[in-house]
């Protein structure tokens, strides 16, 4: 079946040009039969498609009865027609009630914003990321100026309250001001309760932000996604024109990469709807908005937790030292997205960058001093109590050791090893001896302790290893006048 445009130019070709039916063909891609059919024709005649009865027929008007009355879906339909002896498949009620019902699109106001009035707020989620050794879900925070769609995105790898309001005070600090209302989704983090008819209640801990910083929250009708187009948008915008094809290595590497796009691509192109670059229309708007407060908002999660006998905490399948003294005890813990503080009676007894790895141990190297401290006193009273073992003179010898102002601690220690390696009762010996010379140190006793352990041979008789020739020594006489020389000078 060909076309009316088709036919006409069929007939241009053979009764203007004077082209044969061979030729029509070639050029308008044809059959032979076909071409030749319709130059036949007088005119042209658009043919009727065959009507086929269907099972549906005897049931139509029943349908078009029930669909006026209620807004029934092809599947109640079916079981209706099915009861009155309709024996047909669901493929071909659904396309009539289709065919008789078209879908209707609903339709949506365009919201529009003064400068200064709001902004809004979404998270998304795009696959996941190396973090370590581990892997983590990606997700990231937009907010955008609902005036001069602005935007700020920033990436992590938990949707956690703390990181809900860091992201928060980090989207303030990049638009150098704050927003008089903030537009959410009802997500907990910001919204606990939402029943039809009634006012949302809040998070206590966003209602706090909100009030420090000067904003009013405005929850999202629920399954009204809508309500906050511009966010949606900008969510679907970074997913496409930023993530999309992004090698992303570590999560370390997303930030400065995100900060980059920001200002090259995102805040600078011409927006669709506005026609204006967004860092063009946000100098009109900066003055209507809220100036920063003088100090941040503490926004860490407290919580209560143990610390386990080997003077840990545990968050994210990692585990943080505390002090060892603080080994059992119940503390508090303040969470932040970049580190911990650990408080026991609201004094700060540790502090740990947060890891977003997994199965990592982290100690502070002071945290177990005091309990090595404790182990090495235990370990130098048990090696006391071994020296005064070894001779009554042990107790006299230790302080004679100490007046001389030497380590006594250290000449006792080797002190004992040597009776570990000697006889105890010869280490007894040289302590009596070494104090009868006053002889006070290690070095002593183990010069002591060496000699007497020597096995010489007993000394015998000479014996003459040259010839006899060697006992005859000529000794000239002495010269005996020098002495009366100087007895005669004495005299005078």
């Amino acid at each position: 079946m060909i076309d009316y445009e088709t036919y006409m130019k069929m007939k241009n070709y053979h009764e203007k040009d004077g082209l044969n039916c061979n030729q029509v063909a070639a050029i308008m891609g044809l059959s032979y039969k076909t071409v030749n059919n319709w130059l036949n024709e007088k005119r042209y005649r658009m043919r009727k498609p065959s009507e086929r009865s269907s099972k549906l027929d005897p049931f139509k008007n029943q349908i078009l009865q029930m669909l006026e009355k209620y807004p029934y879906s092809a599947a109640q339909i079916l079981l209706r027609i099915k009861e009155n002896g309709f024996d047909g498949s669901y493929t071909i009620v659904k396309d009539y009630v289709r065919k008789v019902r078209p879908p209707k699109t609903k339709a949506y106001l365009m919201l529009s914003f003064a400068p200064g009035e709001c902004v809004q707020v979404d998270w998304g989620s795009y696959g996941s990321v190396n973090v370590g050794s581990t892997c983590r879900r990606l997700s990231f925070f937009v907010m955008v100026l609902c005036y001069s769609r602005l935007m700020y995105v920033e990436f992590t790898v938990s949707q956690t309250m703390e990181h809900f309001l860091a992201c928060h005070q980090n989207a303030f600090d990049f638009f150098g001001c704050v927003p008089r209302k903030i537009m959410v989704d009802n997500l907990k983090s910001a919204v606990l309760r939402r029943i039809v008819g009634e006012a949302p209640v809040f998070n206590p801990k966003y209602f706090d932000f909100a009030n420090y910083y000067g904003f009013s929250i405005a929850a999202c009708n629920v399954g009204a996604g809508n309500e906050k187009g511009r966010v949606e948008n900008g969510v679907g915008y970074v997913k496409k024109n930023f993530l999309a094809g992004l090698d992303i290595p570590d999560f370390a590497a997303i930030h400065p990469a995100a900060r980059h796009w920001l200002a090259t691509v995102a805040n600078v192109r011409i927006h669709g709807k506005t026609r204006q670059k967004p860092i063009e229309r946000f100098e009109k708007e900066r003055s209507f908005l809220n100036p920063l407060p003088a100090n941040a908002f503490d926004i860490a999660t407290v919580s209560q937790i143990r610390a386990s006998s080997q003077f840990r905490i545990t968050l994210d399948a990692n585990r943080y030292s505390v002090p060892a003294e603080y080994a059992g005890a119940r503390l508090t813990l303040k969470t932040y997205p970049d580190r911990l503080c650990i408080y026991s009676e609201n004094q700060l007894i540790a502090r740990h960058v947060r890891s977003y790895d997994r199965h990592q141990d982290f100690e502070d190297p002071d945290h177990p001093k005091q309990l090595l401290i404790q182990r090495k006193k235990a370990r130098d009273q048990k090696i006391y109590m071994r020296f005064l073992s070894l001779s009554p003179k042990a107790e006299q010898y230790y302080y004679k050791l100490e007046q001389r102002r030497m380590n006594p601690k250290h000449h006792v220690q080797k002190i004992v090893a040597l009776s570990e390696i000697y006889d105890p009762n010869a280490v007894a010996r040289a302590l009596e001896d070494a104090f009868t010379f006053q002889a006070f140190s290690c070095e002593y006793i183990a010069n002591l302790l060496e000699q007497r352990s020597r096995c010489l041979p007993e000394p015998g008789a000479l014996h003459l290893t040259r010839s006899e020739d060697l006992l005859d020594i000529d000794i000239e006489q002495p010269d005996l006048s020098i002495y009366e020389r100087k007895t005669h000078d004495d005299k005078k």
